[in-house]
Order: C-alpha cells, then structure tokens, then sequence
C-alpha cells in the first residue's frame, strides 16, 4: 500500500477523533507533550501537518521534560529538528531532585506527577488552551482495566477532559487508534524514536495490564475495539446496584 495513502487515512481518523470531541478550534493554542517516543512523535507530525488543510488557525508548540535521575538520554538538537521541520517552536522543562527512581512501588507515579506539574506550568506561562497527549487506544483500556483491577471502579482516560474549571482541556487525539496502528504511521512516515524507553516500561502494573489485553485478543480478534467500545455501551440493567452489595 502507498505510505503517503495511509498516512492520510490514519490521519483521517486521528481528524475524526478531535472533530467529534471538539478538541482544537479556531485560535486555540496547543501544546503537545514531546517525548521523543514514537506515540508523541505521530502526534506532532499529524496535529502540526492538520493545520494546512484547515479553513481554520491555531497555535501549536511542543515540550519536552527531562526527569534527572531517571537515566533516559534524548537528543534535544534531534527533537528541535522535528520540530523545526513542521513549523513547530519546542519547550524544554528539567525537573531535578523530585523523584527517587530506586523505590520500585512509587517511581512511576511520582515521575508521571512531577512531569504533568511541569507541563500544566507551561501551560498557565504560554497562556495554552489545550495540552495534547499521546495516548492511544490501547492506553485507555489499559488504563480501564488497571482502575477496575486496583480502585474498582469504571473509568479511564477521556478524549477530551477539562482541567481547572476550564482553565484548559487535555485532549488525546490518537486515542481511536490502535498501538499498532500508530506504529504502522511511523513506519510509513520513516520515524525512529529520538530517546531512549523508559528502563522500567516493561516491568510495570500497565505492561502486566497489557499482557492480559493480548491474551483476550487471542480468545477474540476484536477484543480491543470491543473494550474500548463496552464504555459508550453500558447496560446498567444487567448491573449490580448498590443495594445488591453482599460484601
């Protein structure tokens, strides 16, 4: 299949996702978490590319937050090139000395909270409107499964949520892709990730999570999409109620 088609078809998708939530309009401006990774990588390359088939106009930046401690090198002249290529000016954040990478049990948590801080507080300093994320499908059920699995309750990341009263909305959107389908995108595409991976991304609560989701694949092909799908298609008839508790 031509590349340039597909990119254009999963682009349509990633369209169809910030059209039917509302996520970008005319003079928002935008800015998008940068890890070097392939997820955000996809990200900038299609939310910036967007902008020159749109009767409309917005802003869009990008950032970039270095943890110390975490042993994650990244070619910052390499991610500014990206950047530069697609028009796209790129915000550099360090967070030093908040997390101890050497205590398993808190690491992931802390690392993610101390680099949301950094990008909500680039986000009051460039007077942002939204701040994009690269989650995809597959991240959301994850992230279902992991709050059914550990705080019992149905909830996951929304495509679009506001923050603050509205201060700003964080927006996702890649998330009507599948993992695969991001990747297929930067293949197409020819990007290589400009970083390294997180050390611990293969020994964590979500990648355990992960792992179940590829077992119920093989019981049904269709099982992500179905996942996904079951939260906008909850028949709460066939559901406990509270009154029904016998814990």
């Amino acid at each position: 299949m031509d590349t340039e088609y597909r990119i254009k078809t999963l682009r349509k998708v990633i369209g169809k996702a910030i059209n039917r939530q509302g996520m970008i309009a005319e003079g928002d401006r935008v800015l998008l978490a940068l890890s070097g990774g392939l997820d955000s990588l996809v990200l900038l390359d299609a939310v910036a590319g967007r902008r020159r088939a749109l009767p409309i106009s917005y802003h869009v930046a990008a950032a970039h937050v270095r943890m110390e401690g975490q042993g994650i090198r990244t070619d910052v002249g390499a991610l500014e090139a990206f950047c530069r290529e697609r028009n796209v000016e790129l915000l550099v954040r360090t967070v030093r000395d908040e997390v101890d990478f050497s205590v398993r049990d808190s690491r992931c948590f802390f690392c993610s909270w101390h680099r949301r801080k950094a990008l909500f507080a680039l986000m009051r300093e460039g007077g942002f409107s939204r701040l994009a994320f690269g989650h995809h499908l597959d991240d959301i059920i994850e992230t279902l499964l992991l709050n059914m699995t550990f705080h019992a309750k149905i909830s996951t990341m929304p495509l679009r949520l506001p923050l603050f009263g509205g201060e700003f909305d964080i927006i996702r959107p890649l998330g009507l892709l599948e993992k695969r389908e991001v990747d297929e995108y930067a293949r197409a595409a020819g990007f290589s990730p400009i970083g390294e991976e997180c050390p611990w991304s293969d020994h964590s609560k979500r990648s355990e999570a992960r792992r179940i989701i590829d077992e119920l694949e093989r019981l049904n092909p269709g099982a992500r999409v179905n996942l996904f799908r079951s939260m906008e298609n909850i028949d709460r008839h066939y559901l406990p109620r509270e009154s029904d508790d016998t814990a």
